[in-house]
């Protein structure tokens, strides 16, 4: 039998109390409320989203977490399928007559997506990870509904001007650009989300307020990361494989604030130029850095396409499904006037790094 998002937020909302504690975060015209039952939680959530934190004001949308047990709505589930290349259990769904119920398979999370109610239960202190992403989902989607097309890529600033970055799966897209944000003329933008919209003739790129989350591999060779690990974890790593570290997943949260200094996110601005890392680990070749036209090499549009995921709910209600197929010709029109680059051979940071200032950033 069906159920509607209102009989499911009864039972996620159980008998929590919400507290007075409260987080506002404003996302250029877009605002979210966050509420939940439990002081903590907003505190952690008020630490992670502090440079896009705001006084309290109308919201465009509320997002409410209930920190306790997962609920049980007594709803079947069905697997998400996942991307290429991805493997393992990690997202099952339920429809309901007016939203969506998400289960995380994994940590037994459940999240209700509708038109008038987005809301997380379960233990939301110990998996606050996956209540930031459904808080981003939210931004996500506003973005979305306003034309603005979602590319699975990184993104920082030079000179006012965006620096998009896509690469197939391992190709060290946030090991790279956090190599760049050594230089302080760069901004960053956004590690794996990239908005990008044509307006007034401009292509504009936008970013969601997610930091980087990286796995040890990119810590260890990093000095402006290696502070996030102690020294005996750092040479213990240092002792796997170089291919064994490269895989390792162990995910750090990286505060660009603190580590690479205030003032160094910038939200919203013209994209010139975009980079897919088209290299391979085990390739003999030199590193090397050309421009190519999109139109004649689609293969590398797999690179920068992203399913919006299970969160994402159409301006008509209903739901993003798992077997929609991409349409390669809305990102061929979106970054027409956008320059490519794809970087080819061997991975190599220094090298690919000084390709980029001298090419692009000129």
């Amino acid at each position: 039998m069906s159920q509607n998002a209102n009989a499911i937020a009864s039972i996620m909302l159980g008998d929590a109390t919400l507290c007075e504690d409260e987080l506002y975060l404003g996302l250029g015209e877009c605002i979210l409320r966050v509420r939940s039952n439990s002081p903590a939680l907003i505190r952690e959530l008020t630490g992670y989203f502090s440079h896009v934190a705001i006084d309290a004001t109308t919201a465009t949308m509320e997002v409410i977490a209930i920190e306790g047990d997962a609920p049980d709505t007594g709803m079947e589930f069905t697997d998400w399928k996942r991307e290429p290349g991805k493997t393992g259990r990690k997202d099952a769904y339920a429809e309901l007559t007016d939203g969506r119920l998400v289960h995380k398979v994994r940590t037994g999370m459940i999240f209700l997506q509708s038109e008038a109610y987005r809301i997380a239960a379960g233990p939301c202190l110990k998996y606050n990870n996956q209540v930031i992403n459904f808080i981003n989902s939210q931004h996500m989607n506003w973005l979305q509904h306003r034309g603005w097309l979602i590319c699975h890529a990184s993104g920082l600033v030079y000179a006012g001007q965006c620096l998009g970055i896509a690469g197939f799966s391992g190709g060290g897209k946030s090991t790279l650009m956090l190599h760049m944000l050594d230089d302080e003329a760069v901004s960053y933008m956004t590690n794996d989300r990239l908005f990008v919209r044509v307006e007034s003739g401009q292509t504009l790129a936008c970013g969601i307020p997610k930091l980087p989350r990286i796995n040890p591999g990119t810590i260890v060779y990093n000095p402006k990361l290696q502070g996030m690990i102690s020294s005996a974890k750092r040479e213990q790593l240092l002792q796997l494989p170089p291919q064994e570290l490269w895989e390792l997943e162990d995910k750090y949260d990286v505060h660009i604030d603190q580590v690479y200094g205030a003032g160094r996110i910038v939200s919203q601005a013209p994209i010139s130029n975009f980079l897919i890392l088209n290299w391979k680990r085990d390739s003999d070749d030199d590193t090397s850095m050309e421009q190519v036209d999109l139109n004649a090499r689609r293969d590398l549009l797999g690179a920068l396409m992203k399913s919006p995921g299970p969160f994402y709910q159409l301006p008509d209600g209903s739901f993003q499904q798992d077997d929609a197929s991409f349409d390669e010709d809305a990102y061929l029109r979106e970054l027409k006037d956008v320059t490519i680059y794809e970087a080819k051979g061997k991975i190599d940071f220094e090298k690919l790094i000084e390709l980029c200032q001298e090419i692009i950033f000129v």
